[in-house]
């Protein structure tokens, strides 16, 4: 190969490079919500003294703990399995459309934080079928986002986000959750 076709391959592979870092990197749009829904999920703990109205117990807790008083400040240690309704409005007398049914564990020593691992399963005539959460709880943030990880039922293999948000809290006995839901993959 002579000089002047190697020198012409070389502009050639150069224009080549330049175009393409020239070119802008990928953008990635925000994708909208294929559905977004609202609920409310009430939970009543077992506290020794409540057994015909709540709706999760401690079924796990360190040596220094109990399973009717949540352990020390941040609650280290603790499982709690709830089978809590779910309201489409923040009382808790409303008619539930399902329930909330999994456990959360305690999982910090310093920090008031969970990590979460639930259903929606629901029953009511608008939805059937189930939504399943996975995430980390920082407890103490006004809002915290968990995984849709998929679904069953209305929400087959549905993913997505929940957003959380303690709407009320009655000392170690009652908390009720905002869940704001948005899947991104419906089927």
């Amino acid at each position: 190969m002579d000089a002047a076709k190697k020198f012409l391959a070389f502009l050639f592979l150069l224009s080549l490079l330049s175009i393409s870092m020239a070119a802008p990197s990928r953008k990635y749009r925000a994708r909208k919500p294929c559905k977004s829904m609202v609920f409310y999920f009430h939970d009543i703990i077992y506290n020794g003294k409540n057994a015909k109205n709540a709706t999760s117990a401690i079924v796990g807790a360190p040596s220094w703990g109990n399973r009717t008083i949540l352990a020390g400040q941040s609650h280290f240690g603790d499982l709690v399995v709830f089978d809590d309704p779910i309201t489409l409005d923040n009382n808790l007398h409303s008619t539930p459309v399902g329930r909330a049914q999994g456990f959360y564990i305690y999982d910090k020593k310093d920090i008031f934080t969970a990590w979460l691992g639930f259903s929606f399963v629901f029953n009511s005539t608008e939805h059937k079928g189930s939504l399943n959460f996975a995430g980390a709880d920082p407890l103490m943030n006004k809002t915290r986002d968990i995984s849709v990880i998929g679904g069953t039922g209305d929400f087959f293999m549905a993913r997505g986000v929940a957003t959380l948000m303690t709407d009320s809290f009655e000392g170690e006995v009652y908390f009720r959750l905002r869940t704001d839901i948005k899947l991104y993959e419906c089927w």
